[in-house]
C-alpha cells in the first residue's frame, strides 16, 4: 500500500468540516444595518413553487395587434431565456396561440419579504427590449444602485435611426481574449446576427466607422461601442476600452440576448400562488434528514468501527458539496431551484454515498478476516470496491443527464421526446448527477485517503472491523 502521511487525515477531515459548515450557514459581513453574503449558504437557496409558493403573470403583446405563432413561439423562448438566466429552472410557462397570452409560474425568492407578483416580475425585466442605434445620445443621467452613471432617454438621431432590433441577433456570447500589445486577458461578447440583421449592419458599419452604435435596453443605454470597421458577415464582437470582466461580459450578454423579443410585452394579469407543501413541511423533512444522518453515523461507526467514522466524514462532505452546488455557493457554479423531486435526489445520493461507504468497508472488512495484514487488506479492498461503486454510480448518472437533457431549459432531446420544459424533473436530475460527482470525490478518493492515512497510526485490526488480535 503507498503510504499517506499521517497528518492527512486530519487536514481532510480539517477542509471537509469547513466546507460542511461554510455550505450550510454561508458567509456573511455586515456593514452598518446592512448585510453582505460573501458565500451563500442553504439559507440562498430558492425554493420552488411547491415549496415557497410564486407569482402566476400573464403577458400579451403591448400593441394589441395580432401576432404570429412564430412571434409568440420566440418570445415563449426568450421568457425561458431570461428564468434561467436568473437561475430559475422551476417555472412553467404556457402560450396561447388564439388569445396571444403567455402565462409563466416561477417561485418566489429565497429573501423575499414583501411578496409582492409585481417586484418579481420587475426582476425578469419582462418588458424589456434590445435595440441598436446611431449615435449615444441621451436625454436624461442619473446614478445607478452601484453609483454609476445611468443613462437613459435616447434623442436626436439616436431616438429615431434604430440600427438593429434584439430579434436580429442570434447570439451573444461572453469570450476571453488577449490583448496582442499588453498580453493582458479581458473578455469580449461575440455577437452573431441573423441574415436581416447581417445585411443592416453591414450598411450601418460602413456608414459609422469610427462613430458609435449604441446598445438599449428599452430606454436605458447598457453600452456604446464605437465601430472600428465594417463588419459585413454578421459576426462581430463588442469591446470595453479597459476590458470587459468575466461578470461583465456575461451580464451584457443576458441583457442583449434576454432583450431580442419580437414584440413588447405588456403584464395583463398578476396573481400569487401558494405552496402545496409549506415551509413547516420543509423544516419537518430537515429534522427527519438530520435524525437519519445521525441513526446511519452511529449504524456504520458500530459495524465498521474506525472505518465507519472516516465513512461519516466523507459523508459530511458529501452533503456539503451537493448543498453548495445548490445554493451557489461556487461563484463558477449558478444557484438553481430547489423543488421536492430535488430533494429527493439530494436523499437517493446520500443513500448511494452511504452504500459506496459500505461496500469498500466491508471488502476491507473480509480481506481482515481472511488473514490479511491491514495495509493489503485496505489496498485489496478498495481495489475489490471500485468497479462496483463506478458501475452503480455511472449507469445513474446517465440517467440524471437524459433527465436534464429532456427535462432541462436546454431541451436538447426535444425533438425526440417533444418539447418539455419541466424544471421539477430537472431539478431531481441536477441533484443526482451532483451527488454522483460528491460520491466519486468523498466516497472514493478523500474515504481512501484518510483510511490510508489513520492506518499509519495503528496496525489493529479490530478497528477496521477485523479479529481481535
Amino acid at each position: 500500500m503507498k503510504r499517506v502521511p499521517k497528518p492527512v487525515f486530519f487536514i481532510v477531515a480539517l477542509l471537509i468540516l469547513l466546507l460542511t459548515y461554510t455550505s450550510i450557514f454561508g458567509i456573511k459581513g455586515k456593514n452598518g444595518d446592512n448585510t453582505t453574503t460573501y458565500v451563500k449558504g442553504v439559507g440562498d437557496i430558492r425554493w420552488g413553487i411547491d415549496i415557497n409558493g410564486g407569482v402566476e403573470a400573464t403577458f400579451s403583446p403591448a400593441t394589441g395587434a395580432k401576432a404570429t405563432k412564430e412571434q409568440m413561439d420566440s418570445a415563449e423562448s426568450i421568457i425561458k431565456l431570461r428564468l434561467v438566466n436568473n437561475n430559475i429552472t422551476d417555472y412553467e410557462v404556457y402560450t396561447d396561440y388564439n388569445h396571444d397570452r403567455i402565462i409563466v409560474r416561477f417561485p418566489w425568492k429565497s429573501d423575499e419579504k414583501t411578496f409582492d407578483p409585481q417586484t418579481a416580475i420587475d426582476e425578469l425585466s419582462a418588458t424589456a427590449l434590445v435595440t441598436f442605434r446611431e449615435g449615444g445620445d441621451y436625454t436624461t443621467e442619473t446614478t445607478g444602485s452601484d453609483g454609476q452613471p445611468v443613462y437613459k432617454t435616447p434623442k436626436g438621431t439616436t431616438a429615431t435611426n434604430i440600427i438593429l432590433q434584439g430579434s436580429d441577433v442570434v447570439s451573444a456570447k461572453p469570450e476571453l481574449t488577449t490583448d496582442k500589445t499588453t498580453g493582458k486577458s479581458t473578455y469580449q461578447i461575440a455577437l452573431k446576427l441573423s441574415d436581416s440583421g447581417t445585411k443592416k449592419f453591414a450598411d450601418a458599419t460602413k456608414r459609422l466607422v469610427g462613430q458609435t452604435i449604441s446598445i438599449w435596453m428599452d430606454d436605458t443605454r447598457i453600452s456604446a461601442p464605437t465601430v472600428d470597421e465594417e463588419i459585413p458577415d454578421g459576426n462581430c464582437v463588442i469591446n470595453s476600452p479597459n476590458g470587459f470582466t468575466a461578470a461583465e461580459a456575461s451580464s451584457l450578454a443576458n441583457k442583449i440576448n434576454a432583450g431580442s423579443m419580437p414584440f413588447k410585452l405588456t403584464t395583463t394579469g398578476l396573481n400569487t400562488i401558494n405552496p402545496t407543501l409549506g415551509k413547516s413541511s420543509l423544516n419537518a423533512m430537515m429534522m427527519a434528514g438530520i435524525i437519519a444522518f445521525t441513526l446511519i453515523a452511529l449504524l456504520m461507526i458500530f459495524v465498521f468501527r474506525l472505518q465507519g467514522f472516516v465513512a461519516v466524514i466523507s459523508l459530511l462532505g458529501q452533503v456539503a458539496l451537493m448543498f453548495a452546488a445548490v445554493s451557489g455557493y461556487f461563484p463558477f457554479v449558478n444557484s438553481f431551484t430547489m423543488t421536492l423531486p430535488g430533494i429527493a435526489g439530494i436523499i437517493l445520493s446520500i443513500g448511494m454515498g452511504v452504500d459506496a461507504n459500505i461496500i469498500t468497508a466491508t471488502r476491507i472488512k473480509e480481506e481482515l478476516w481472511a488473514g490479511k495484514t491491514l495495509s493489503t487488506a485496505i489496498t485489496i479492498g478498495d481495489k475489490n470496491s471500485f468497479s462496483a461503486i463506478f458501475d452503480g454510480n455511472i449507469t445513474t448518472a446517465i440517467v440524471a443527464i437524459l433527465l436534464m437533457l429532456v427535462f432541462g431549459p436546454t431541451n436538447i432531446l426535444s425533438s425526440i421526446f417533444g418539447v418539455s420544459t419541466t424544471g421539477t424533473i430537472y431539478s431531481f436530475g441536477y441533484t443526482i448527477l451532483i451527488g454522483i460527482i460528491a460520491n466519486f470525490v468523498f466516497g472514493v478518493f478523500t474515504t481512501r485517503m484518510m483510511s490510508k492515512s489513520l492506518s499509519g497510526f495503528t496496525r489493529g485490526k479490530w478497528l477496521y472491523g477485523g479479529p481481535k488480535e
